[in-house]
């Protein structure tokens, strides 16, 4: 799928100077909080373990209430409050009764030279293995391996083109391989400077399959607004596709290349309709993407930005072959 962004002349520059230093504060103060009790992603535990499958999302938010109110009325989330030793405040968020992100609560500055944002986690093995990895491929450490009890091993990264993300080796093992619940998270999407590179980048570090589904002419044309020349691949392992790696359009360059995850809804015009309802913005309206699956982009009351995109029992999610 390709998601582009459409941000005033400001913003966007705001946004290329500023997505890093939002998500290493993110970062720092999660690594600083030790005493924090995270809950284990999958209980009981299992021997599951899909590397490179998005099975984690942290929000930094300058308001825990608003986002505990709006994220719990657009998924149904439940949300049990969590403080460490340190007087960071944390909030786990539930699906049905699972764990399926963090929120911390981060003052921000009142000129908006930083926003709130999502922060997405990849499965891995072994993170120090997968800090070595990026490191020899030009990427970057935004906070150094941490442990949590229960949780597992984790670290935020970059990579060579400032995209951050974070990778997790869950000890309780990694959710299953089935169709995401409704209210779960279901997607990734990278927008970056160089969608081939990016692949390569991401392909070493998760072992990813890459296939090309960039389309026709006429096709990319209509996606990116009349230009032709798109790059759009997909990323997957165990032969299930995981992510997409979009071009930031050309005429859109001051967009700072940044993973955009997407939650699994029923229905994406309901859930963009009821986003607005609840404070939040319509980014990108309701509209069937290349895959066939209907999505939206969105933002919540304070700015954080995510996808929602409806994927029916019947629609593949295995890899192209």
């Amino acid at each position: 799928m390709l998601v582009t962004m459409h941000p005033a002349p400001a913003r966007r520059a705001l946004c290329m100077a500023l997505w890093l230093v939002v998500l290493a504060a993110n970062a720092a103060s999660a690594a600083g909080s030790a005493s924090l009790e995270l809950p284990p992603l999958v209980t009981p535990p299992s021997n599951e373990h899909h590397v490179g499958k998005m099975i984690w999302a942290d929000l930094l938010t300058p308001d825990l209430q608003i986002a505990k109110q709006f994220y719990g009325g657009l998924f149904g989330w439940t949300f049990r409050d969590v403080q460490a030793t340190n007087g960071t405040d944390f909030t786990i968020a539930y699906n049905g009764g699972l764990p399926v992100a963090g929120m911390l609560r981060r003052d921000l500055p009142k000129d908006h030279s930083r926003r709130p944002a999502w922060l997405p986690f990849m499965a891995v093995r072994n993170v120090v293995e997968a800090r070595q990895v990026a490191l020899a491929q030009n990427g970057a450490v935004i906070a150094p391996p941490h442990s949590y009890p229960r949780r597992g091993e984790q670290a935020v990264l970059a990579d060579p083109q400032g995209a951050v993300f974070a990778v997790l080796a869950s000890s309780a093992g990694d959710p299953p391989d089935v169709l995401a619940a409704t209210g779960t998270w279901i997607w990734s999407s990278l927008i970056t400077t160089d969608a081939e590179m990016a692949a390569a980048f991401y392909q070493k570090l998760f072992g990813y399959q890459v296939y090309d589904l960039a389309g026709d002419a006429s096709e990319a044309k209509t996606a990116r607004g009349g230009e032709a020349n798109i790059q759009h691949l997909v990323l997957a392992s165990d032969d299930f596709a995981r992510a997409s790696v979009n071009s930031i359009p050309a005429d859109r360059p001051n967009t700072h290349p940044h993973w955009l995850s997407f939650v699994r809804v029923a229905d994406a015009t309901d859930a963009a309709m009821r986003a607005t309802s609840l404070g939040g913005q319509v980014l990108v309206a309701p509209h069937v993407d290349r895959h066939g699956g209907r999505i939206a982009v969105l933002s919540d009351p304070t700015g954080a930005r995510f996808g929602v995109m409806e994927w029916t029992a019947t629609d593949p999610k295995e890899a192209p072959k």
